[in-house]
């Protein structure tokens, strides 16, 4: 086996690095696997004079050109990360007949039919296994292995950082800015941990997932999105006292009202296969309409996780280089279809109240859910709070999204309540309601 395939990587950070390393620590079965040795030509980097032990012996360059220019480089590992200017130079490298490796959520997310249309235009492979759930395999089966099924759903637990924060929240029942700076400290959680908690990072990869499973065009604007800043260890533990436990959940289902994209936190109930899944691990669960329901669980970031996911995708690529099937995939994604409006879709509900305690007040309750179309399935006078009122909680049957905003809305200006503390989903077991 005399054949080297030579790579370039854009950028050497956390993933950079764990695919340097990869290369290394399994050179012998990567060379058989793939039909050709792998050979890391140059490494593009900030500053090139910079030392840096993990790339020790490796060329590295700070100039893009080097690499775009180099005809000996046949595959660009794109692991920078950010929008601006990993999109440009994966297109331009596509466009020189280089092909492409990328874990860029931020630049899929939006632009992966443009990505797509260039990958056919030029003849080229472009793949992105670690976009969405790390080490986890989704992307390709849901391209390939996963295609003689009509997707119906696809959901998961695909951010590590407000999973984490959720488990530990559910299991040492702290605050959540006590958990966010534990988060921090950790490494799990920036600074400014908005992407995360605000549910940004996960609508990204939504989006990728629904455009996949239910081949069309998804971008992260068609995402309805809610963060977990609002989620406190009351409701955590009113939840588990219900048989639930929480999750923030990347939603994707194809329903007769349209494509219902969704990330919000879920009380799942604790039998639910998400429900178990804990940390900073990831899970997706898929439901097709021949083989039924599967789910694909596993370490959702971290180097060597993500490096793993990288690493197959560049062995794939090497394999088509040898075997001249290069651009044999057709990179085609389906037209736009119609999107579920965020009112139209369904789900049970967990409301927390605080209201005055006195006499009357659950039937006034009661009455205003019933006037906004909510019918409820419990509800609890949990416990008196510091200042003398009450405190109650409501879990609704499946009712429509506006709906239960209605009868909040009602809820506020009822004079025998003083707040709506929270409004949270909740998965009743139903297959068609979250």
């Amino acid at each position: 086996m005399s054949q080297t395939i030579k790579i370039a990587l854009l950028g050497a950070g956390t993933v950079g690095s764990g695919v340097v390393e990869t290369l290394s620590m399994n050179a012998d079965i990567i060379t058989g696997r793939a039909g050709a040795a792998i050979e890391i030509k140059k490494v593009l980097v900030r500053d090139a004079k910079k030392y840096r032990p993990a790339l020790e012996g490796l060329t590295l360059t700070d100039n893009f050109e080097e690499i775009l220019n180099d005809p000996e480089i046949a595959v660009v590992v794109e692991v920078m990360g950010g929008r601006t200017p990993a999109k440009d130079y994966m297109m331009r490298a596509m466009a020189a007949g280089k092909h492409i490796v990328t874990a860029n959520k931020d630049v899929i997310a939006e632009h992966l039919s443009e990505l797509y249309a260039a990958a056919d235009e030029n003849g080229v492979d472009f793949l992105y296994e670690a976009s969405v759930g790390g080490g986890i395999p989704i992307i390709k089966p849901l391209k390939e292995c996963l295609t003689a099924n009509r997707i119906t759903e696809v959901m998961g637990v695909v951010n590590g950082t407000t999973n984490y924060m959720l488990t530990k929240m559910t299991e040492k029942h702290i605050s959540y800015d006590a958990v966010l700076r534990r988060a921090q400290e950790k490494g799990y959680a920036e600074a400014n941990p908005s992407a995360d908690v605000d549910g940004l990072d996960a609508a990204r990869k939504a989006a990728i997932l629904a455009s996949l499973a239910f081949d069309t065009v998804v971008g992260f604007k068609d995402v309805s999105v809610e963060g977990i800043s609002h989620i406190t260890e009351d409701d955590i533990e009113y939840g588990l006292n219900l048989g639930y436990v929480i999750k923030l959940l990347a939603v994707g289902r194809d329903t007769e009202d349209g494509l219902d994209i969704r990330v919000h936190p879920v009380f799942l109930p604790q039998t639910h296969p998400l429900g178990s899944v804990s940390g900073v691990f990831n899970a997706i669960f898929v439901r097709g309409n021949v083989i039924g329901d599967v789910m694909f669980y596993g370490r959702g970031a971290g180097s060597l996780p993500t490096a793993s996911a990288v690493t197959s995708d560049i062995i794939e690529i090497v394999r088509d280089i040898v075997s001249g099937t290069t651009g044999r995939m057709k990179y085609k994604i389906g037209e736009k279809k119609k999107l579920c409006p965020l009112e139209k879709t369904k789900s049970s509900y967990y409301l927390r109240l605080v209201v005055a305690d006195e006499p009357g007040v659950l039937g006034e309750i009661a009455a205003t859910f019933g006037r906004a179309d909510v019918s409820l399935k419990s509800v609890i006078q949990a416990r008196r709070t510091e200042d003398g009122h009450a405190e109650i909680v409501a879990v609704t049957h499946v009712v429509p999204h506006a709906a239960a905003s209605a009868a909040v809305k009602a809820l506020e200006v009822l004079p025998v309540v003083r707040e709506v503390r929270s409004l949270i989903r909740v998965a009743d077991g139903r297959e068609d309601t979250l």
